[in-house]
């Protein structure tokens, strides 16, 4: 899976949310003066529809695109990138890290470990 830029991040966020949608749909989720270009838009959907992202299927003159790659699975591949290249493929190393710069409460590290006592 290929990691994406922030602006693919961003359009593919919106994707996900909306499920399915045509480029005009995904430009009203930008914000005020945040808002691209249409033009801009089609073509980091475009990257996205080559990177194996979205799939996209033809209405007259127009595209619809949906999301091929479900969010879970583009989370689950981006953390363990993040695991393997900052924490030296070590879970435990980036708890830590988050607990000592107060990113995690002792609330949320009991309801981790809640957690993961109740995944069996």
């Amino acid at each position: 899976m290929e990691q994406l830029t922030p602006h693919e991040e961003q359009l593919m966020l919106y994707v996900w949310e909306e499920g399915r949608g045509f480029i005009k749909d995904f430009r009203d989720k930008y914000s005020g003066n945040a808002k691209p270009p249409y033009t801009t838009i089609a073509t980091i959907m475009k990257k996205l529809e080559a990177k194996g992202y979205v799939s996209a299927k033809l209405y007259g003159n127009t595209y619809e695109y949906r999301p091929k790659i479900k969010q879970d699975k583009y989370k689950r591949h981006c953390i363990s990138g993040m695991v393997a290249n900052h924490f030296q493929n070590s879970y435990k190393e980036m708890v830590s890290f988050f607990a000592q710069e107060e990113k995690l409460s002792e609330q949320d590290l009991k309801e981790i470990i809640r957690l993961i006592k109740n995944r069996k």
